[in-house]
């Protein structure tokens, strides 16, 4: 079986630019200080996920895991190595991501199906369907700039799940809104799964979400790969 995800020896490599006062700067340039250093993210990492696999990515605030989410949807290049993706992306990356405040939530299904690929014609299909599961009826023609975070991300999951993509990324925002909703998510995910015609990748802290929903988990520690192998085996190190 070929990989529909592949890292090989991706690296991703940002230029961070330190704020400084004009009389700090004065110094810096005479003694010919570096105004900015570089920062790796990602370093020479290297795994595969499969189709129909749902895998969790693992690993404490800032060890590059939305990163990883980036690289996949292409909303980011490596800057070293290869990232290769066989499919449709959906993406559930960012609260908000996509969508215009000052418009509607209906207005903003369009947009936001459209920006993640979606034809007009099929949005049209299927905004009855988006609406039903987001739970917003009510608030479906209210801006989006009155929408509560937990609100905001019923819309992005709902937009998200009615994509026609192999692939499914989710970040933090199950972490958001009330606990009924989450619920119906991870039941929706979790029958999904058992279709094998998703493969999903899953970041999250929740180590009971992670061991019961997925496959297999990668550890990440500043940037690199640590550890790939069963949920439960890699939260006892992760622990």
């Amino acid at each position: 079986m070929k990989p529909i995800i592949e890292f090989i020896h991706a690296t991703k490599q940002y230029i961070l630019q330190e704020d400084r006062t004009f009389k700090e700067l004065i110094p810096s340039i005479v003694f010919r200080r570096p105004l900015s250093r570089k920062y790796k993210a990602l370093n020479d990492l290297n795994f595969s996920i499969y189709e129909g696999e749902t895998v969790g990515i693992v690993g404490k605030n800032g060890a590059g895991k939305s990163t990883i989410l980036k690289l996949i949807a292409g909303v980011t290049y490596p800057s070293q190595g290869k990232v290769s993706i066989k499919g449709r992306v959906a993406p559930i990356i960012e609260l908000g991501a996509g969508f215009h405040h000052e418009l509607s939530g209906y207005e903003n299904i369009f947009l936001n199906a459209a920006i993640l690929g979606m034809h007009k014609l099929e949005i049209e299909q299927k905004v009855e369907s988006i609406i039903a599961f987001s739970e917003l009826e009510n608030f479906i023609h209210v801006p989006i700039k009155k929408y509560s975070t937990g609100m905001q991300m019923r819309l992005a999951f709902a937009v998200a799940i009615h994509i026609d993509a192999p692939i499914l990324l989710i970040d933090e925002v199950l972490a958001v809104g009330d606990e009924d909703f989450q619920k119906k998510c991870l039941q929706y995910l979790s029958e999904l799964k058992k279709t094998h015609k998703k493969t999903i990748v899953f970041v999250s802290h929740a180590r009971e979400a992670v061991e019961e929903f997925c496959d297999r988990a990668l550890l990440i520690e500043e940037g690199r790969l640590v550890m790939d192998g069963s949920p439960k085996k890699v939260f006892a190190k992760y622990d």
